[in-house]
């Protein structure tokens, strides 16, 4: 398993070392977005362009890319406090909101031509809006804190 640090962690640490660690924390959350992301693009626009309409095609591709999502910050990203039951619950729950936020601004964007005709930037302004949403959830559902 590999080393998690955890932010904070060492009393009377300074301001910058703590906003370093908090920084490069981001990156790795990135990282494993960035994996979760790729899935959730890709079925997306495979779903859109033949099967489904935008709206199911998010909430089939967004909850792939939460599964993967919670595997990869349980086991490389954030230091787990608690059992992993309640945990994946409350992971889930605030996928289900970041869920909505996503479905409602593509469903928002998608009333606009410009986006209707593009959905690949449609996709990506709405992940992009969602970033820090999701990482401050996330740090607070794995380590019962924001900062």
């Amino acid at each position: 398993m590999v080393e998690k640090e955890e932010i904070g962690s060492r009393e009377g640490g300074s301001l910058w070392e703590k906003i370093r660690q908090l920084f490069f924390l981001k990156v790795k959350f990135a990282g494993a977005g960035a994996v979760a992301t790729s899935v959730d693009y890709v079925l997306y626009l495979v779903l859109v362009n033949r099967v489904f309409s935008p709206v199911l095609s998010n909430i089939v591709s967004y909850g792939t890319a939460v599964l993967i999502n919670f595997t990869m910050h349980k086991r490389f990203i954030f230091s787990q406090k608690g059992a992993t039951l309640p945990t994946f619950l409350a992971s889930i729950s605030a996928s289900l909101i970041g869920l909505s936020l996503s479905t409602a601004l593509i469903y928002g964007l998608t009333q606009m031509p410009f986006f209707a005709a593009h959905q690949y930037l449609t996709k990506l302004l709405s992940t992009g809006i969602l970033f820090f949403y999701n990482f401050y959830s996330k740090r607070f559902v794995f380590e019962r804190r924001l900062f």
